[in-house]
């Protein structure tokens, strides 16, 4: 790892969990569930017992009525309009997961209901510098009538302009934050308009997809078109699932509800394309996690729309038969693996620059620029270096004087406000206040730097680019049974917005740590009796602070069950340590 060392070598801080006792009590009392499982909820901020109810076990009637949605009344007319006079339908999705689940969802619906549908996503070597003209230059040539958006649009007021001019109606279902005037659509679909009356403001581009084929199939019931068992939207929420996953979407409410039967969806293993899928990235689909989704299988499809044709990744989720499947998701895995070359060589040359001017860290915010980074790869490098070094990140490649901009930032520092005050710099923008991108002149780059990092410097304290570790309660290793892991289930699925609880517990360590892969430590840890191992991933360049006898350490950890050759145990993930006592008397790193 690259770096200012003293920066790098600084822990994080640790927020200990507050005692709520009392509160924890009253969830044991009314639920019946293990005492530390009740102190995670207690900790994570619920107001009562309704609400912690409803997050454990909400079910699909406990989503939220579609027709909720500003503009659906018009969106439901329009497409039933088109399926009543055999229209074209084009479904024109962004080029990550998200985009692609949501095109996927909307064609496969409308085909199911005798619909001509075509799905289209833009690749980055489209001829037109805006993807969406693309889509419209597109539904031109191909004769349709009805474009209807999946995760984009809410920015292309211009293009939808124009879309208009060639006879074409529009429908946005967008998830982004406005940045500009509206467009003139038939119908815009999006929880962020001002004045939304949409209750769930996190949902995903694929989310609201699913929204309209929702009120569409509400719609063709009570018109007596279709009786109430023709459309089994349960069919759909695999694709929900895999976009809300890999599009980072908050895990709570109605989203914990989508994902979590989503999860049982695709592990029925009906989706063909998405098995082959599974089965080259080495996943089990019948046991698949939010984590596997994230790291192995939304890594191959967004890798498309980063370096080759994201149509591919329709095909694939639409493909039904075995043969093409596995070519298709052969092809994936390759253009994933270049595109794995391509990051690596990018992120060495990040790393090197940072590492030779340790002076940008006298700043509260990093931009980077270059016109040697790949385009397509700036979102995965950004969003590491923003979280390996918690400071608000932009990293723009550069090609033929205009540069492409990927934004990640920290809770204290929305992006959007930043951005829309130095609009009149930027070409375009848009995303969300914790991820967005941006397109700029390459002679605005320097004085647009200079805005956002001077934002940033008036905003935040030095606390906040301070990395956190928030622990959600305290626990002994006697407590780290298989029946409380069954209890810690409760809580799943983790992802964003509902992560893994991270415990802490004082121990001893009983043999010095072992270097694991490099960058990993293996500890060896006792507390009353009981045993446990413990992996730190990324730590094995702090093995020398556990060399002496006889420590006592306090470890943030979460439990995980491994299994190896058919035996399963209880293993910690640590995600950092403290050394409470040694010989030298050494002192416990800070806390809050």
């Amino acid at each position: 790892m690259t770096g200012p060392k003293n920066y790098l070598r600084e822990s994080p801080l640790w927020t200990l969990p507050k005692d709520k006792s009392a509160w924890a009590k009253q969830i044991i009392d009314e639920f019946n569930i293990h005492p530390v499982t009740a102190q995670v909820l207690a900790s994570r901020d619920f107001q009562d017992l309704d609400q912690i109810h409803d997050f454990l076990y909400a079910k699909l009637p406990d989503l939220h009525d579609p027709d909720l949605f500003q503009d659906m009344d018009k969106a439901v007319a329009r497409v039933l309009q088109a399926l009543r006079n055999k229209e074209k339908i084009l479904v024109y999705g962004d080029n990550d997961v998200d985009g692609m689940t949501g095109a996927t969802l909307l064609t496969e619906f409308f085909e199911y209901l005798d619909a001509t549908a075509l799905a289209y996503i833009s690749n980055r070597a489209a001829l037109n510098q805006s993807l969406l003209l693309d889509a419209v230059d597109y539904a031109s040539k191909n004769g349709c009538t009805l474009l209807i958006t999946v995760d984009c649009g809410i920015s292309g007021a211009n293009e939808i302009e124009e879309a208009v001019r060639r006879k074409i109606d529009v429908i946005v279902t967008d998830h982004h934050e406005p940045t500009a005037p509206l467009p003139h659509t038939i119908a815009t679909l999006n929880p962020k308009l001002l004045n939304s009356t949409y209750p769930n403001r996190d949902i995903t581009g694929v989310g609201v997809a699913f929204k309209l084929a929702h009120a569409v199939t509400n719609q063709l019931i009570e018109e007596g078109k279709i009786g109430s068992g023709k459309v089994d939207l349960k069919r759909y929420l695999d694709l929900v699932a895999l976009g809300t996953i890999a599009d980072m979407a908050t895990l709570q409410g109605e989203n914990r509800i989508l994902v979590r039967y989503g999860l049982r969806q695709l592990r029925k293993n009906k989706r063909i394309g998405l098995a082959k899928l599974c089965n080259i990235s080495e996943v089990k689909l019948s046991e698949i996690t939010p984590l596997e989704i994230a790291s192995k299988v939304a890594p191959p499809l967004n890798s498309l729309g980063r370096i080759a044709d994201p149509n591919k990744g329709v095909q694939l989720l639409l493909c039904r038969e075995s043969a093409a499947a596995e070519a298709l998701a052969k092809e994936l895995e390759h253009h994933n693996l270049e595109r794995q070359k391509i990051e690596r060589k990018d992120s060495e040359d990040v790393d090197h620059f940072i590492s030779e001017h340790p002076e940008i860290f006298k700043n509260k915010a990093l931009v980077l620029h270059s016109p040697k980074w790949h385009p397509g790869i700036i979102p995965i490098i950004t969003a590491r270096i923003a979280k390996q070094y918690n400071r608000p990140t932009l990293i723009i490649a550069i090609d033929n004087g205009i540069g492409k901009g990927s934004l990640r930032t920290i809770s204290e520092f929305p992006l959007l406000p930043a951005l829309k005050d130095q609009a009149p710099l930027l070409l375009n923008f848009g995303g969300h206040d914790y991820a967005a991108g941006l397109m700029i002149k390459t002679e605005n780059i320097e004085i647009f730097k200079e805005k956002f990092i001077a934002a940033a410097n008036l905003a935040l304290k030095d606390q906040d680019i301070r990395s956190k570790l928030h622990l959600d309660a305290k626990i002994s290793l006697g407590d780290l049974t298989f029946d409380f892991m069954e209890s810690l289930s409760l809580l799943e699925p983790f992802g964003n917005g509902n992560p893994p609880p991270i415990f802490h517990c004082e121990v001893k360590q009983i043999w010095p740590p072992k270097v694991v892969g490099k960058s990993h430590l293996k500890l060896y840890v006792e507390e009353n009796g009981r045993m446990l191992e413990g992996i730190a991933f990324g730590l094995a360049d702090r093995r020398s602070e556990l060399l002496h006898k006889g420590l006592t350490l306090d470890l943030a950890f979460t439990p995980h069950i491994n299994t190896f050759l058919s035996k399963s145990s209880i293993q910690l993930h640590i995600k950092d340590f403290q050394i409470v006592i040694n010989k030298k008397g050494a002192t416990p790193n800070p806390r809050s």
